[in-house]
């Protein structure tokens, strides 16, 4: 069982995202951000519960979903889970991750 360790990246998308939904609705806020932290926790006793992106094979770069969200992460050697980003479902994830 790996550690879950997550990028910049990933929890200032988590902020950005909690922050937007606050102007509205700060208790929604608080529950979705809470609800994506409890779904990537999930991650540690079940690492390759997400779906393999296939544009990265080689990396194994996966996703699980959280509502409209999702959430991506990779698998290291040691069995470590990187949250790379936390992406809403309309996004353009190749455009994202096509430079790295």
């Amino acid at each position: 069982m790996g550690k879950i360790k997550w990028s910049q990246e990933a929890f200032d998308w988590l902020k950005e995202i909690q922050t937007y939904i606050a102007k509205d609705k700060p208790q929604v806020a608080q529950n979705i951000a809470k609800q994506i932290i409890q779904k990537v926790s999930l991650l540690q006793d079940f690492p390759e519960m997400g779906y393999r992106l296939n544009n990265f094979p080689k990396k194994n770069i996966r996703v699980v979903l959280y509502g409209h969200y999702r959430i991506i992460y990779q698998i290291n050697q040691d069995k470590d889970i990187n949250v790379l980003g936390i992406f809403h479902g309309a996004l353009n994830l190749r455009k994202h991750f096509d430079s790295r």
